[in-house]
């Protein structure tokens, strides 16, 4: 290992501690010794500090159940090189009580590894940056609070991603580091908390994530590091269950190949070759055989498997054991390893976006067209909802580019609720749009399209902003409120273009001006921004027009 200085210097001079912490068991606190990593040319590992954020460079980061991970590259031409890997164990989904709350040693745990993380990150600007949580926080009741206490500490926005949208990421990053397959290939992925399973070819074609993984099978079944064969052989079954509501389906639509990710598959990968148990990849007897080597063992502590890493052992038999089910539900006789996963997904994804390839305009106008909407009338809306943004959004301190792209999806969805009916359809697409597998999208993303869609008419829907970060509540109470301006403005579905309108806003209060006595000659266009007026008072924003 090359150091600028000697180790304890760049060790001390980057915040870390100068000797690896005592490895993490899954009952207690873990603080293992943050790895700052990048490769060389001759494959040669540094402790550097890199400093250049330029418009090339992007940071993708995993909130994992059990570790989290950061990956940074650059990119030209379409080439991505790495450039730095940073993982550190922290055990979140151990941290998660009988309640499903977060507890505070955990969050501390969690904050003062992204407290580092953020050293990294210092002066990237949120566009090229992406983070997100998976399974601990989607199941923590108390998600929104460590949310709010690590956002301010990175320094960036993070979003919670459902599990879906991470198969379909964790397969985006296995594609992008391999030649694309010409047949259907099978992906598996363990977390710490989650399994995620897709088939697909250059894109996914099936995905699921299903309720188990590393951290959770080892707490439940492999309690104070105790290991047996009839502990396997009810963790297994217990996973086994979890992987037959899928395995039929997966049958059924086949592939060629199994590819299997992340850090405990690969360490089972290490494993079986090291101990010359499998040849190529992880077989299933290679699996079969590692599983009676632990038992033999007899707890955690006596592992001294070479390939498995002291962070990693404490949840190592949980891994197993869902690996094992999968083998056996899905009747897979050998598995390669990717060396791409989440984070890799993350990143080619947050790249695609600024190369105009983002998936998500796609999912809305597929969700419009299956719904039926408007397209004509969602163009109308979406042009003047742009309109009145950019009047806007220095006063308001809203994005032209990040809420000028929520606005017009949203546009887009806000009629869908017809395809259910005409009554309470704002209500309908609100549902639709919350409940519907919108790849791309993030949940704190697609809350807010369920909320400006629920908002675009009527009554405002104050008591639905609960279901939002406190953090976005004002940022989508403005969005909201453009949006009903323009849905009012289009309400006669006209191709008739709308009087310049200046749209002028200081704090909570609106001031919506037409040309001069536009309004005496659209006397329903009066009424209608009377009766907004009435509307918009119980957010606590004044509309006032002349």
């Amino acid at each position: 290992m090359e150091l600028r200085g000697n180790d304890s210097t760049a060790a001390t001079h980057l915040g870390f501690p100068q000797k690896r912490a005592p490895f993490c068991n899954t009952k207690s606190r873990c603080n293992a010794w943050l790895q700052w990593w990048i490769v060389g040319s001759r494959g040669v590992v540094r402790i550097v500090e890199q400093t250049d954020h330029s418009e090339h460079h992007y940071a993708a980061l995993d909130l994992g159940s059990n570790s989290f991970h950061m990956i940074i590259a650059s990119e030209e031409q379409g080439h991505v090189r790495i450039l730095d890997r940073l993982r550190e164990a922290v055990c979140l989904a151990s941290g998660l009580d009988s309640e499903n709350l977060l507890t505070d040693e955990a969050m501390d745990r969690a904050l003062a590894c992204i407290t580092r993380f953020a050293q990294r990150l210092r002066d990237f600007p949120n566009r090229q940056v992406r983070v997100v949580g998976t399974n601990t926080l989607r199941k923590a009741r108390n998600a929104d609070k460590f949310l709010l206490r690590a956002r301010s500490a990175l320094g960036h926005p993070i979003e919670i991603i459902a599990g879906r949208e991470e198969a379909r990421l964790i397969y985006l990053g296995v594609v992008n580091s391999h030649t694309p397959p010409s047949d259907n290939q099978l992906v598996v992925d363990i977390g710490g908390g989650s399994a995620e399973i897709i088939i697909g070819r250059e894109e996914p074609l099936e995905r699921e994530s299903l309720h188990t993984g590393c951290v959770e099978q080892s707490l439940r079944f492999f309690e104070h590091g105790k290991l047996s064969q009839e502990r396997f052989d009810r963790a297994v079954l217990a996973a086994r269950v979890e992987v037959a509501a899928i395995a039929t389906h997966f049958r059924r639509t086949g592939w060629s190949t199994a590819v299997g990710t992340s850090g405990t598959i690969k360490a089972i990968g290490n494993i079986v070759a090291n101990q010359g148990w499998s040849r190529h990849g992880i077989s299933a007897d290679s699996l079969l055989e590692l599983q009676r080597s632990m038992s033999d063992a007899g707890h955690t502590e006596m592992l001294q498997f070479e390939g498995l890493s002291r962070d990693r052992t404490p949840v190592f038999a949980g891994g197993v054991s869902v690996l094992r089910a999968v083998f056996e539900e899905l009747g897979i006789e050998s598995m390669q390893v990717s060396s791409g996963a989440l984070r890799e997904g993350l990143l080619h994804d947050l790249i695609g976006r600024t190369h105009h390839e983002d998936v998500r305009p796609r999912t809305v106008d597929a969700m419009a067209r299956r719904y039926g909407a408007d397209e004509r009338q969602s163009t109308r809306i979406a042009n003047t909802a742009a309109d009145l943004l950019r009047q806007s959004s220095d006063a308001w301190g809203l994005s032209a580019v990040d809420d000028g792209d929520l606005l017009s999806w949203a546009a887009q969805l806000h009629e869908i609720g017809l395809s259910v009916a005409h009554t309470q359809y704002h209500k309908h697409a609100e549902y639709l749009t919350s409940n519907a597998d919108m790849p791309g999208f993030s949940r704190q993303e697609q809350a807010i399209l369920a909320f400006l869609t629920r908002a675009h008419r009527r009554k405002f829907p104050m008591k639905a902003l609960v279901n939002l970060p406190e953090y976005l509540i004002e940022r989508v109470v403005r969005l909201a409120l453009l949006l009903r301006l323009s849905v009012l403005l289009h309400r006669a579905r006209e191709d008739r273009e709308l009087p310049e309108l200046r749209l002028v806003v200081n704090g909570e209060r609106l001031q919506l001006r037409f040309p001069d006595r536009w309004l005496d000659m659209h006397p329903l266009t009066l009424a209608l921004l009377e009766e907004e007026r009435v509307y918009i008072e119980k957010t606590g924003y004044a509309l006032s027009f002349t």
